[in-house]
């Protein structure tokens, strides 16, 4: 199409263009994406995508998976101690934990950023007398302050992801925080300010585009400690209880029969595995593609 436009202007992408750009380039980080994307679906779609229910037990018991030359192509992982298929609450299982920790990771991640933010912008007394308090709060192991809150609380799926919310928000809180208060010191800041820029407006245009690579990796953290700590305490048996198909329970209940079949043992610790290598390569990927874009 003609134009009166005798120069050749180039479009400049902008951060989010670039990023994706640079993103799509990390090869590791688009499998990280795919693979993600393929976990959410089956954690959606787990009560369809399950031939039984969690709790159904079969004739078979201590059925080995089927590439074993003993196994069954109708039970792909093998069954357990109950007979119960672990090819179904491994997919169920996806809900508990990795469902779980997702939800329980984004809540308390939007909440710590918020407060994180607020926090940055202060000055003075107040900023240091939170700053204090969140190094004394992150003395504490995040496993450890979850234990405590659970001895309150009670045991169970519901109150172990209350624990752990709890106890991820002051991390998130004292990273965002961090990070913002180091670039209210920068030079660029104080130009801003002395050009009439007010608080709001450093925030949305200078502040958060600078820190967003903190933010991506705490919130990449707080997914992965949720899974991990989920897991954790369901093998402590204090979290999601028998006959719940929650990875960490699934590990805990197979624990004294894992001479006899490995396998219940070894794919719950695979899918907890998978989770977080999959959540550390997109959140990798990510914080490298937006510092690259910002840069």
């Amino acid at each position: 199409m003609l134009s009166n436009n005798i120069y050749a202007e180039d479009r400049i992408p902008n951060q989010w263009v670039r990023a994706w750009q640079n993103y799509r380039k990390n090869t590791l980080a688009m499998l990280g994406l795919w693979s993600l994307g393929t976990l959410l679906l089956i954690t959606l779609a787990a009560q369809w995508l399950a031939p039984y229910e969690a709790t159904t037990q079969l004739p078979d018991i201590f059925l080995n998976p089927s590439w074993h030359p003993d196994g069954k192509v109708d039970y792909f992982f093998g069954t357990d101690d109950l007979g119960r298929d672990m090819y179904s609450r491994i997919i169920l299982g996806t809900q508990y934990t990795f469902g779980s920790a997702l939800i329980v990771a984004i809540i308390a991640s939007l909440i710590g950023i918020v407060i994180g933010v607020l926090a940055g912008m202060t000055r003075g007394l107040l900023s240091s007398t939170l700053n204090h308090i969140l190094d004394t709060i992150m003395s504490i192991p995040s496993l450890l302050l979850a234990l405590v809150i659970v001895v309150f609380l009670g045991t169970g799926l519901t109150q172990v992801m209350i624990a752990i919310g709890l106890s991820l928000i002051p991390r998130v809180i004292r990273a965002i925080y961090t990070a913002v208060h180091q670039e209210l010191e920068k030079d660029y800041i104080m130009a801003s300010r002395l050009d009439g820029a007010n608080d709001i407006y450093l925030l949305y245009h200078s502040i958060l585009p600078n820190v967003l690579p903190v933010i991506i990796a705490e919130v990449t953290r707080a997914i992965s400690v949720a899974i991990l700590e989920i897991a954790a305490l369901g093998f402590l048996q204090v979290g999601a209880q028998s006959p719940t198909p929650e990875w960490g329970s699934m590990l805990g209940e197979a624990l004294h029969v894992v001479d006899t079949a490995p396998w219940t043992v070894t794919l719950p610790g695979m899918a907890i595995t998978f989770c977080v290598l999959i959540i550390n390569l997109v959140g990798d990927g990510l914080k490298q593609a937006i510092t690259a874009g910002i840069d």
